[in-house]
């Protein structure tokens, strides 16, 4: 099996719960291609005395016939099973096959993948695996691990469960994706030597999604890759939009027009401006909606600096959705080197500065650590000011507000070399700063910080005016 990357807080918990002295059941969420399955089996290896993964769309029938033959498979014909009726039996015939395998000296585990597509309505799953931990499981220092992709189901159903597994998750684990280390140490475990503007251009098109960055190939740039994963007939990411939210969520639709109407407007939206582009009904199923594409990690809710509750807005941050969009559902397959004419348009420039903005907005503990105010609290954020006839407006892509009086006001730019501040540059900046200061009415120091990949060249404006030049290399630490 390759080499576990990263992950360092999420083995320190599947440790802890291996040599804790009581039963342990660790509910592990994550979006889908993220490597929680990975994660399971990479630690526990040979472990692992029961695995069994639900099939998606699967009738009742074929997933207890599937969990049969698993069971026959662990019970070793030493035991005469009949294939269970509904799923109780089922565990209660788990429950007589695990007392023979508790006679070795090591703790049992038992994972259960992808539990949503098992839990089906109707299909009496949940009661049944209920019984089986609060009458044998919890009481025989086993550890139990459930995973599912589709993060909303798993919270509510097994984490904020009010039924027989009301406060029964003894650890949680919601898996992300690779940042850019992680990113960095998975080419680097692959053989893969990138430097930091290609592995960034890459993550900026498919994020630190485990199973699409697999698909790099060595000796390739990232233009090259990104031509052969996303626009030829055979690429893994040709289609994978097509695939992604119907296998998280039931009734997609709504889902997928939500993310439609957020990749409209690469700022973020109100929850009225996405009901009205994506003409869905206002109510609660919308918050439902939301709040899943939320809890699974395609949107981040952020509020502007000073705003209040109703001006939160909804931003699309899965970088896949957003590039799928803007130019794989648009553009022709298997036409030779698409994207190395797509990369060369003002759609991509557009498309890039706000895809490493995203980046940036991921690795926020990064650009805090090479700030060096790691240990003071700080609340990022953006700033948008409309204008009036008196005051133009202005938008800032980050604010970091400090406890130390200080706001690091970051302007950020991805550009393929040094960045140059000209004449013109250098009076919108000081624009955008006194516009803020007006409006903001802050008391705090400005600090301006400019966010580049190659860094910021010297001339007699960014001496006037930056106080912080950091380039890409400070998200790799």
């Amino acid at each position: 099996m390759k080499k576990l990357i990263g992950r360092k807080e999420e083995q320190s918990i599947l440790k802890e719960a291996l040599h804790s002295d009581e039963s342990e059941m660790i509910a592990i969420t994550g979006r889908r291609r993220v490597g929680k399955t990975f994660l399971v089996r990479s630690f526990y290896k040979t472990k692992i005395d029961l695995e069994f993964t639900g099939v998606q769309n699967a009738p009742r029938r074929e997933q207890l016939d599937s969990f049969h033959f698993v069971l026959k498979q662990i019970a070793n014909k030493q035991q005469d099973l009949i294939s269970p009726k509904n799923w109780l039996e089922a565990f209660h015939q788990l429950i007589t096959v695990l007392e023979n395998e508790k006679k070795k000296k090591e703790k049992l585990i038992l994972f259960f993948d992808e539990l949503p597509w098992l839990a089906t309505k109707k299909s009496g799953f949940l009661r049944a695996f209920g019984f089986f931990w609060n009458n044998w499981a919890s009481k025989n220092n086993i550890v139990v691990v459930i995973c599912g992709s589709a993060t909303s189901w798993m919270i509510e159903k097994i984490v904020k469960d009010r039924g027989s597994l009301h406060n029964r998750i003894t650890r949680r684990i919601n898996l992300q994706p690779f940042t850019l280390s992680e990113t960095k140490a998975f080419f680097k475990s692959q053989k893969i030597r990138l430097n930091h503007y290609h592995i960034i251009l890459i993550y900026m098109m498919m994020g630190g999604i485990p199973h699409y960055l697999k698909e790099i190939k060595a000796g390739k740039s990232a233009i090259q890759n990104i031509n052969d994963i996303c626009f030829s007939n055979e690429g893994l990411l040709t289609d994978e939009f097509v695939n992604l939210y119907p296998a998280l969520f039931e009734r997609s639709d709504n889902h997928i027009a939500i993310i439609k109407a957020l990749s409209t407007k690469l700022k973020g939206l109100t929850r009225t401006a996405i009901i009205d582009i994506a003409k869905l009904p206002n109510g609660g199923g919308m918050t439902k909606v939301l709040n899943e594409l939320i809890y699974s990690g395609f949107v981040t809710a952020y509020y502007p600096f000073g705003k209040k509750r109703k001006d939160m807005l909804y931003r699309l941050t899965d970088e896949y959705s957003l590039f799928y969009l803007k130019f794989i559902e648009k553009n022709k397959r298997n036409i030779k080197d698409t994207w190395q004419t797509l990369s060369q348009t003002a759609t991509f420039k557009s498309w890039s500065g706000y895809a490493f903005e995203s980046v940036c907005l991921k690795h926020i503990s990064a650009i805090k650590k090479a700030l060096k105010i790691s240990g003071i609290y700080a609340e990022p954020s953006s700033f948008l000011s409309q204008g009036n006839d008196v005051v133009s407006g202005t938008q800032i892509d980050l604010l970091i507000d400090r406890n130390d009086q200080i706001i690091n006001l970051c302007e950020i730019k991805f550009y393929n070399t040094t960045f140059i501040i000209t004449k013109s540059y250098a009076d919108q900046l000081r624009n955008k700063i006194a516009i803020f200061n007006d409006v903001s009415k802050t008391k705090k120091q400005i600090f301006l910080t400019m966010i580049t990949t190659f860094g910021v060249s010297k001339n007699k404006y960014s001496q006037d005016l930056v106080d912080n030049n950091l380039t890409m290399d400070v998200l790799f630490e």
